[in-house]
């Protein structure tokens, strides 16, 4: 431990002893964490603070102590005796049996308040780690009221105890012939929320009680409450059996032999009752202790009870919860010749009867045909029923063939079905169920999971034979003026999916091409901006995806393969016109995509090129929202990465890194600086000593180290060598690279400096090895290579860096007060200052600024001597004469 933290402890323990409260309850919570670390590290805090012992004996006398200092006392009480010094240090002092006495606590009238409870919990969950603690805990007849806290009227109050009481009956049983313990060590997060306290883990060897008898006693306390428990009285006690069918939930899958067979032997009987009686709120509950006991292989005798129980539960005459536990056992994973075929008949059925095919042949019963057809023809249930239904196609493809009812093209054949259906179209085969049918009718729920159903049939066996069928359907969908915004994005994947996979686009008559190129010019001018920026994207999708036509050899894009001679170009120019912003970004990032072709192929620069140039150009320096300059950037760093000859870049590149690195959003800055790299990368390409991604790189050194001389011997004469690099560095800064980098390494936004300083380094490594030594003629070649420094913003900034002054200091004070109201100053000769190159990556200090820009932005504060100081400045401010009534104190912890 530190040794300032050490001095400053005493004062914090007296604070937290005080009755007053802390303005900011997490600063415990963070002191909690750095008690926590410690004792991983093997500190003994007892020891090296004896403050500490103090501190937790007067907190738990003294019963006018804040609720949340009392929680945190108990919890930290818990954690410092997780060690067996530890705990025999509390116990000698009493302090151990005082922290968590509950007549204390009761007769205080402190224990009504949850948070103390759950301190009380946490605290007793972190201190078992160790025999003592456990006997301690059983001697103190601890299980009882922890088992009264399983139903707790607070939800954080009744899952910590939950969670606690499946730990300690776990971390009873005896040691397996692994020597492992069972405990599971994960985070135990309540709603969402992480129980500090909980998150334990001393990495203790596996431990055990001292006696068989206390074992036994435990394990029988908890086995009769479990199965009392599990039978509700009345629906009033469901709450209750929910929370019990979770903990043994919990037990079963953790639990080895001879404690989970134990268990199941105890509660078969009342899960069997549960069953039976068929409540319908506990199907999903009741499901996954059964799935926890059917997954853990236990004894023979026993699989076959709960391999009975798992067929009542899909057995269940009530179609909502019966699909229920269908969905539930697929979703398990678990697959078996009985119940996986029952499973996905279950969740077949619904399609079955809405669309007429026979997807289960004849093995389905008049009496479920009738009760599932019955229960379809409320439009609620029926919705809900069909698209749960829809939504376990995922599962259903998963399923070995053999265990399936019927062949997966005929579940494709359904879906498409289903989908005229729901448009409006009826079928020959789904004739006498008229009204089940009306159901769907416009619903843009089911479309939509039918849509998402179809997108994962494509890869199934069989698939390949229903894809005209399946595009002529799509086809429908895009051109139904009802159909919702996302059931046609919906769609737009579904096309890109089932194509994907195809090899054979024969089924693409002329007239389907013509209906697809019509709908689409349709749809990238609707009135939904949804809709057009839907379309643009699936343009975009379209060119990206290559598929084969006839051979491996005859390679095209999606976009040539479905809309033929038709241009998609104009299109898209036209959408980088659009009123909404994300259809001008994604019109962005389909250009780029439909142009990747003729960039790989180096083909001549166009007319065409140049307009959406000089538009993209308008786009990044005038657009209002952030989304589409982003994608202008990303357009660029596409094209100049993919262009096989990029030399028609060169006039548009220098206004993008400059107007991209003065951008006010920092993912614009960023990305700019991607750009920039790639333009050091074709500059610098071949050269020795130039790494294209330090980032990345690892050394034995530093990473950041520059690089020896040794990786420029392949040239004869470094005299040429300078030469070559002079030239090659003017190129850098004539193309606004250097400006770009110098001004981004000192961006407020710390990605874009680091990466910026990142890149400086790796310019400084790629020419300072040329200068290390005596400075003959050849590196003075090198060293006469400028760059200028503005006498404004970032120029000054630099220039402050450097240490540059103007001659003027009344000039120099007059510009500085301009750039402080923000006034607009001209750059004139006399204002910027040309600085070497060298000079300028020599002097930055560019090591120092990438070592505090690695390190997060609260480094300096986020440290437990800042914690300490914290706690004492807020409670010496909150007790301060000088702090008015209602005034707030902020704690700065990290």
């Amino acid at each position: 431990m530190d040794s300032e933290c050490v001095s400053l402890l005493p004062r914090v323990c007296k604070v937290l002893a005080d009755s007053g409260s802390l303005p900011d309850d997490t600063s415990l919570e963070k002191l909690l964490d750095w008690f926590t670390m410690l004792i991983k590290t093997g500190e003994s805090v007892l020891e090296s603070c004896p403050c500490v012992t103090e501190f937790i004996s007067t907190v738990v006398c003294n019963t006018a102590s804040e609720p949340s200092v009392l929680s945190f006392t108990l919890k930290l009480t818990g954690l410092l005796a997780a060690t067996e010094d530890g705990f025999l240090t509390l116990q000698e002092c009493s302090a151990l049996d005082q922290a968590f006495s509950l007549q204390h606590w009761q007769g205080a009238g402190l224990w009504e308040d949850p948070c103390l409870r759950i301190g009380w919990i946490q605290g007793l969950k972190n201190s078992l780690q160790h025999p003592k603690a456990l006997s301690f805990f059983v001697q103190s007849d601890f299980i009882q009221p922890l088992i009264q806290l399983q139903t707790d009227t607070s939800l954080f109050v009744a899952a910590a105890a939950n969670q606690m009481l499946a730990d300690v009956l776990l971390l009873f049983q005896p040691v397996s012939s692994s020597g492992c313990n069972s405990m599971d060590e994960k985070e135990e997060k309540v709603n969402g929320r992480t129980l500090h306290a909980s998150n334990i883990d001393l990495e203790q060897p596996a431990v055990t009680m001292e006696t068989s008898a206390e074992y036994t006693a435990v394990v029988k306390v908890v086995s009769q409450y479990l199965k009392e428990s599990i039978v509700p009285k009345g629906n009033t006690q469901l709450q209750k059996t929910k929370q019990t069918l979770k903990l043994l939930a919990l037990l079963l899958a953790q639990a080895r032999p001879p404690l989970r067979d134990e268990l199941l032997q105890t509660v078969s009987g009342s899960l069997e009752e549960v069953v039976t009686a068929g409540y319908s709120q506990l199907t999903l509950p009741l499901l996954e202790v059964i799935l926890a006991a059917y997954s853990s292989r236990t004894e023979s005798v026993l699989v076959q009870r709960v391999g009975s129980l798992l067929s009542s539960m899909l057995n269940i005459n009530k179609p909502a919860e019966v699909i229920q536990a269908a969905a539930a056992f697929l979703r398990s994973g678990h697959h078996d010749t009985t119940h996986t075929p029952q499973a996905v008949r279950i969740l077949l059925l619904p399609l079955d009867i809405i669309t007429g095919h026979t997807l289960l042949g004849t093995d389905v019963s008049d009496d479920q045909q009738f009760t599932r057809a019955d229960h379809l023809t409320n439009k609620t249930s029926c919705i809900s029923l069909i698209c749960t239904c829809l939504t376990n196609t995922s599962n259903i493809t998963l399923v070995p063939s053999g265990l399936l009812p019927c062949p997966p093209a005929l579940i494709i054949t359904a879906v498409l079905s289903l989908m005229r259906i729901c448009r409006g179209v009826s079928t020959s085969s789904s004739s006498g169920c008229g009204d089940i049918c009306r159901n769907v009718i416009g619903s843009g729920k089911v479309q939509k999971c039918a849509l998402d159903a179809l997108t994962f049939l494509s890869s199934s066996p069989g698939a390949k034979e229903k894809i005209s069928e399946v595009f002529t359907v799509l086809v429908k969908y895009l051109e139904n003026p009802d159909s919702e915004p996302t059931v046609i994005h919906k769609t737009y994947q579904a096309i890109i999916k089932w194509i994907s996979v195809c090899t054979d686009f024969s089924f693409i008559t002329d007239q389907l091409r013509r209906d697809l190129v019509e709908v689409v010019k349709k749809r990238v001018c609707d009135m939904r901006w949804e809709v057009r920026d839907s379309t643009v994207e699936f343009l975009g999708h379209l060119a990206g995806v290559s598929v084969s036509l006839k051979s491996a050899e005859e390679v095209c894009s999606a976009s040539e393969a479905l809309l033929g001679g038709c241009s998609t170009t104009p299109l898209l120019r036209e959408a980088l016109q659009d009123t909404e912003s994300y259809v001008r970004a994604s019109a962005v990032s389909s250009l780029a995509k439909t142009l990747t072709h003729s960039w790989q192929q180096g083909a001549a620069h166009t007319q065409e090129e140049t307009e959406i140039v000089s538009r993209l150009l308008e786009i990044l320096s005038k657009d209002t929202e952030g989304f589409a300059r982003r994608a202008v950037v990303q357009y660029f760093i596409a094209w100049f990465s993919t262009s096989s000859s990029a030399s028609h870049l060169t006039q548009s590149v220098h206004s993008v890194v400059s107007q991209g690195s003065a951008d006010l959003d920092w993912e614009v800055k960023f990305h700019t600086l991607e750009l920039a790299e790639l333009l050091m990368d074709e500059i610098f390409s071949g050269r020795q000593g130039y790494r294209k991604s330090l980032d990345t790189h690892h050394d034995a050194q530093h990473p950041y180290g520059v690089v020896s001389e040794q990786a420029y011997t392949l040239h004869t004469h470094k005299e040429e060598v300078a030469s070559d690099l002079s030239r090659v560095l003017k190129n850098l800064v004539e193309q606004g690279v250097v400006s770009v980098l110098l001004s981004s390494v000192i961006d407020c936004d710390r990605p874009v400096a680091l990466k910026a300083c990142q890149l400086l380094i790796t310019l400084r490594q790629t020419v300072c090895p040329l200068l290390l030594g005596n400075q003959d003629a050849s590196t003075e070649t090198i060293d006469r290579v400028s760059c200028e420094l503005p006498g404004w913003g970032w120029g000054l900034e630099i220039r402050k860096i450097l240490g540059i002054k103007k001659s003027n200091d009344a000039q120099e004070m007059d510009m500085m007060a301009k750039v402080e109201t923000g006034e607009e100053c001209a750059v004139e000769g006399g204002d910027s200052v040309t600085v070497g190159l060298c000079e300028v990556l020599g002097s930055l200090g560019l090591d120092n600024m990438l070592d505090v820009l690695t390190q997060s932005s609260d480094h300096i504060h986020n440290s437990p001597l800042s914690l300490l100081q914290d706690i004492l400045t807020a409670r010496a401010a909150n007790t301060s004469s000088d702090t008015h009534p209602g005034q707030e104190v902020i704690v700065d912890c990290y």
